[in-house]
């Protein structure tokens, strides 16, 4: 059975994405996970965070020559603004006073919750957990899934069918054209439909 987990926080040092259960033997396509992991840095209402970060997927674990060997494998993907956080957000005691604490909880977000649950006085630790940085890790485990299923002869691709009220006009898209969106190297909504792109 496939398990991941990953560990890090948005302006911590690094993520790390952790995969179990692959068998030996699966050819790790280096260029493949670093696309995925443009691709989720591309499209409309994109932050200033995505300008500073380019991620690549750097594997320190579980793959050799290549290939996987078996054991887990660990995905470290370093956060370049980190520099900017070591000594607000530092691992080892650090200064309270350059602490920049989050007092107004994110609507919507898992900030006031998480403060609940872990009985912060404030929400930053949530906020660095619950944050749209931390995806990168799962894309990371994510394509190394997808190069396994494409050996036994799957393949999965998406597309975006609807953004509020604007929809595809055609439902049936040919699977050839969601395929060819994988390859464009502009990506604004990932819409195989260009008129309601």
């Amino acid at each position: 059975m496939l398990r991941y987990f990953t560990a890090g926080e948005s302006h911590g040092e690094t993520l790390v994405a952790f995969l179990s259960g692959l068998p030996a033997g699966l050819s790790i396509d280096q260029s493949f996970l670093d696309r995925e992991l443009w691709r989720r840095q591309q499209g409309f209402g994109r932050g200033g965070r995505m300008k500073i970060e380019k991620d690549t997927a750097h594997i320190v674990s579980g793959v050799r020559q290549g290939q996987t060997i078996g054991s887990p494998i660990a995905v470290l993907l370093e956060n370049k603004d980190w520099k900017n956080w070591q000594e607000s957000l530092p691992v080892e005691q650090g200064d309270p006073a350059k602490h920049k604490k989050v007092a107004s909880p994110r609507p919507g977000h898992a900030d006031l919750a998480g403060a609940l649950k872990y009985n912060f006085p404030e929400a930053r630790y949530v906020l660095e957990r619950a944050s749209a940085r931390e995806s990168a890790a799962r894309v990371a485990a994510g394509a190394i899934a997808k190069l396994f299923l494409r050996e036994l002869g799957m393949e999965v691709l998406s597309h975006v069918i609807a953004v509020g009220k604007t929809t595809l006009s055609n439902a049936e898209i040919a699977w050839e054209k969601i395929k060819a969106l994988h390859g464009k190297d502009d990506v604004l909504l990932n819409c195989a439909d260009a008129e309601a792109e």
